[in-house]
């Protein structure tokens, strides 16, 4: 068989992309974001995100295949984010990769946008060795799962209880007065600071709850600690150490997802991690996370910052895993989930 061309098409929340991928290879990836129109804000506005999508659409796919020398006719099938998202995105994509699929006579793949956030990964590692694990970390998801097969066996062995961490950091930085989103921010002075200046919690990882939740995350406790820590300081008109707050915290974040990992990656059998998903671009996060893996002799795959948040690549290949392995195409009639679950790979 000759390697799969898959149009990846994605419009969760607030950038539409679309990419041509061949076998493992990328060949255009295009991304539109309407973050400024969201900044003002402080954070994204569905109705708007929604909008954005509609202009978006055509110009965006158009040039995926432009850049990629291609017209529809081209590629052997259409993938495209199905959940999990916001409703009125994910379906502004969906209708219109539809529309392409069935005017073209090509299969479609309604996918799920986290786990093609650990199937982007091959564009720059390769294959998957046997028994990976995968970090999830965005606004919205953080999630520690068992990779059996990419295109057919995702297993959840942990899950954020509350707050996902990119969520904990934008909250953090409203408090800050950080324009949104905040993550980069807290990114950039945590680089100037003393990560141990402030005892910062790390939720699920001591006690009772440790034991019961060992591969479960925790940053609701996290965020308020600091939200305390700040507020208290300001009451009796101290000067804010934003530097060695914004340090702490990602220490702290960095830490507790670092070990959970390992954890996991001891109890599996597995000397691989896959990261993904948008906080993973967080720099204090990335370093802990190969520090730890070189400690426990695990191979920890951190896509380039580019394919870490949403984009067009990670959908097609994706679906480029979902034809090899011969995963039947969803029904033309398929619906979004905005909840999808993680061990659903397609519709």
């Amino acid at each position: 068989m000759t390697e799969p061309i898959v149009l990846g098409i994605e419009s969760t929340c607030d950038e539409t992309a679309a990419a041509i991928v061949r076998g493992r290879e990328l060949l255009s990836n295009v991304v539109a974001s309407s973050m400024d129109e969201h900044a003002r804000y402080g954070g994204v506005i569905p109705e708007i995100a929604s909008r954005a999508h509609a202009q978006s659409f055509v110009p965006v796919v158009s040039k995926a295949l432009a850049d990629a020398h291609m017209e529809l006719a081209d590629v052997d099938a259409i993938a495209v984010s199905a959940g999990p998202g916001l409703a009125g995105c994910l379906a502004v994509g969906v209708s219109g990769a539809k529309s392409l699929a069935w005017a073209a006579g090509k299969p479609l793949y309604g996918i799920n946008h986290v786990i093609g956030h650990i199937a982007v990964t091959q564009l720059q590692f390769g294959d998957f060795p046997k028994d990976t694990l995968a970090l999830i970390v965005s606004g919205g998801h953080t999630s520690l799962l068992h990779v059996g097969d990419v295109a057919k066996q995702i297993d959840v062995v942990g899950t954020t209880l509350d707050d996902a961490a990119g969520e904990c950091f934008d909250k953090v930085a409203r408090l800050l007065g950080f324009p949104y989103p905040g993550g980069p921010h807290i990114d950039r002075h945590a680089q100037q600071g003393d990560p141990t200046a402030i005892k910062v919690p790390q939720g699920l990882t001591q006690g009772r709850a440790g034991r019961e939740h060992p591969y479960d995350f925790s940053f609701s406790g996290v965020k308020t600690a600091v939200a305390r820590w700040i507020e208290e300081r300001q009451d009796v008109g101290l000067e804010i150490p934003v530097d060695d707050v914004c340090a702490s915290l990602a220490d702290s974040v960095a830490s507790v997802l670092a070990r959970k990992a390992m954890l996991g990656c001891e109890q599996y059998g597995s000397k691989s991690l896959i990261v993904g998903g948008g906080f993973s671009a967080n720099s204090q996060l990335r370093a802990k996370l190969l520090e730890e893996g070189e400690r426990c002799g695990v191979e920890v795959r951190i896509p380039q910052i580019k394919l870490c948040t949403d984009n067009g690549a990670m959908v097609a290949m994706l679906g480029v895993n979902l034809v090899e392995a011969g995963v039947a195409p969803s029904a033309p009639d398929f619906p979004i989930d905005s909840a999808m679950p993680l061990t659903k790979i397609s519709m």
